[in-house]
C-alpha cells in the first residue's frame, strides 16, 4: 500500500500539520485501538467516547499519525473540523492518485456475495483490491481504500447505506467507472419509508459516476426494471429476460448450482458451489461487470467454478449427524425466504432457527409474520428468536405448522437448550437472523 505523508494528507482535506511532522507517513487508516497496526493513521471519530481519548494508546500501539479535531499531546497530526469528512476526502484523493478503475456495488440483498463475485471474475485479468467484510460505509469504505496497493488495477467497492444521501456520499469518493445495483428490496425500510425510497437511496450511486459510465441493473426487479426517472447513464440490464444485455438460463440446481449466460452472440457456461437459485443475479451483475472490462469469456466461467462465499454468508457444513446451513451475516425479507427455499431443498428433516430482522420499521410487525408463513411451507420445526419471535411463531402455526412445532425465544441459551432436545440425528438446520441478532450464539451453543 502507499505511503501518505501528512502534509500531503493535510492539503487533500484541508487540514493543517505542525512542520516538525509534515513528513511523517502513514499507509492505511483504522478507528479502532484494538486492531490497529503498526504504521496507520489513526482516526478519532465521536462514539459513546470521545475518540480523542483513545490517542495515547493508540500511539502505543504504533500508529503513524492521528487524524483529529484538537491537539491532545505532543503526536504527528492531521487537525481537520471533522475527522470523518476528511477521512473521505483523503480518500478520494488517494483512489485519483492511484488512477485505478472502480466498481461500485450496492444493493438490499447480496451487495457482498455479489462484489466477491464481481472480485473473483476481476482478479483473473487484473490486479484487484475490494473492501473487505463490511467496510462499506463512510468509515470503513475510505480506510479500504487507503489500504489498497499502489499498483491495484480495478478497485470494487461495497457501498451500503440506511439513510439517504450516504450512497451518494461514498459515490462522490469513488467516483465509480461501473456501478452496480444488485436490487431493491425491503432493508432499511424504516428509515426510508418505501422500496421507492430505497431505491432513490441506491440510485445516488451514479452522482459521482462520470458521464457514459456503465450502470448495471438486475432486470428481474420490479422497481429498477421500472425507473421512475432513467439517469443520464448507459444501463445494461442483467436477469433472466432474454431481452436484457447478459441474461441466463438452463438454471438447475444439484449439487452445483449451473446455467448458461448470453451476452449477444456469446455463451458462458457455469457452474459455481452454491446452493440457490438466488445466487444466479449475483454472478450475473459478474459477468457482466466482467465483459465490461474486457474480460474473456473462458476466465469467467474458470473463476466462478472456483468461487466460494465469504464466512458467516451460507456456510452448508456437517456437525456430527446434523447438517448445518449457517447464515447469520444478516437478513431481510427477500434473504429470509432465499435462504428457506435452500432449507426446503434439502431431503432430511428440516428446522429452521431465525432470529429478527431489524430496520424494518412500521413493516417489521407484517413481514416477520409473513415470514412465520413461509417458514411453515419450508420446514418442518421453527425456533423463532428475538422481540418479533412470537409474531413469527404466529404467521407458522396459521400458515399450516403445527403449535408443538414452533417456539419463540428471547434467550439464546434457552433456545439452544430447546433444540437440543428437538434434534435428531439426520436433521438439516438453518440459522440466520439479522446481524444485531447474534444468531452465531445459538449455533455455537447448540454445537457445545
Amino acid at each position: 500500500m502507499a505511503k501518505i505523508t501528512l502534509k500531503q494528507a493535510a492539503a487533500w482535506c484541508g487540514g493543517t500539520v505542525e512542520e516538525k511532522y509534515e513528513n511523517v507517513e502513514f499507509f492505511g487508516a483504522n478507528n479502532d485501538t484494538r486492531i490497529i497496526r503498526e504504521g496507520q493513521l489513526f482516526i478519532v471519530l465521536q462514539g459513546a467516547r470521545d475518540g480523542h481519548d483513545f490517542i495515547p494508546m493508540a500511539m502505543e500501539k504504533g500508529a503513524a499519525a492521528v487524524l483529529c479535531s484538537r491537539k491532545v499531546g505532543d503526536y504527528p497530526a492531521i487537525y481537520v473540523e471533522d475527522p470523518r469528512i476528511a477521512l473521505g476526502m483523503i480518500a478520494r484523493e488517494e483512489l485519483k492518485r492511484i488512477g485505478c478503475k472502480v466498481v461500485g456495488v450496492t444493493g438490499s440483498v447480496g451487495k457482498s456475495t455479489t462484489k466477491e463475485m464481481i472480485s473473483t471474475v476481476l482478479e483473473s485479468t487484473y490486479r484487484i483490491a475490494k473492501t473487505p467484510a463490511n467496510h462499506n460505509n463512510d468509515i470503513g469504505m475510505p480506510m479500504a481504500v487507503l489500504s489498497m496497493p499502489e499498483n491495484t488495477e480495478v478497485a470494487v467497492l461495497e457501498m451500503g447505506m440506511n439513510h439517504f444521501r450516504e450512497i451518494a456520499y461514498l459515490s462522490d469518493i469513488a467516483h465509480p467507472d461501473v456501478g452496480v445495483i444488485i436490487n431493491v428490496g425491503t432493508m432499511h425500510i424504516e428509515f426510508l419509508g418505501s422500496r421507492e425510497g430505497i431505491r432513490k437511496a441506491k440510485m445516488e450511486i451514479v452522482e459521482g459516476m462520470a458521464p457514459g459510465a456503465p450502470l448495471l441493473l438486475n432486470g428481474d426487479n420490479d422497481l429498477l426494471r421500472e425507473l421512475d426517472q432513467v439517469p443520464a447513464q448507459p444501463i445494461t440490464y442483467f436477469g433472466s429476460d432474454s431481452e436484457c444485455e447478459v441474461w441466463a438460463d438452463k438454471v438447475q440446481q444439484g449439487e452445483y448450482l449451473t446455467f448458461t449466460a448470453h451476452h449477444g452472440d456469446v455463451e458462458i457456461p457455469v457452474r459455481m458451489a452454491l446452493e440457490g437459485e438466488h445466487f444466479v443475479a449475483d454472478a450475473l451483475a459478474a459477468i457482466a461487470v466482467g465483459l465490461k472490462l474486457q474480460v474473456k469469456p473462458e476466465k469467467i466461467s474458470e473463476a466462478l467454478a472456483a468461487f466460494r462465499n465469504m464466512a458467516g454468508r451460507q456456510e452448508i457444513f456437517q456437525a456430527g449427524e446434523y447438517t448445518i446451513i449457517r447464515d447469520c451475516y444478516n437478513a431481510g425479507p427477500e434473504s429470509m425466504a432465499a435462504a428457506l427455499n435452500v432449507l426446503a431443498g434439502r431431503k432430511g428433516r428440516k428446522i429452521a432457527v431465525l432470529g429478527d430482522m431489524l430496520e424494518l420499521g412500521v413493516s417489521a410487525h407484517p413481514e416477520h409474520y409473513k415470514l412465520g408463513r413461509i417458514a411453515a411451507q419450508k420446514a418442518d420445526l421453527l425456533f423463532a428468536y428475538g422481540p418479533h419471535g412470537q409474531v413469527v411463531a404466529d404467521g407458522a402455526i396459521v400458515g399450516g405448522m403445527a403449535a408443538d412445532n414452533v417456539a419463540a425465544f428471547s434467550d439464546h441459551a434457552e433456545l439452544a437448550a430447546a433444540l437440543k432436545q428437538a434434534a435428531k440425528p439426520g436433521d438439516i438446520m438453518l440459522f440466520k437472523g439479522s446481524r444485531g441478532m447474534h444468531m452465531e450464539i445459538a449455533l455455537d451453543l447448540f454445537l457445545k
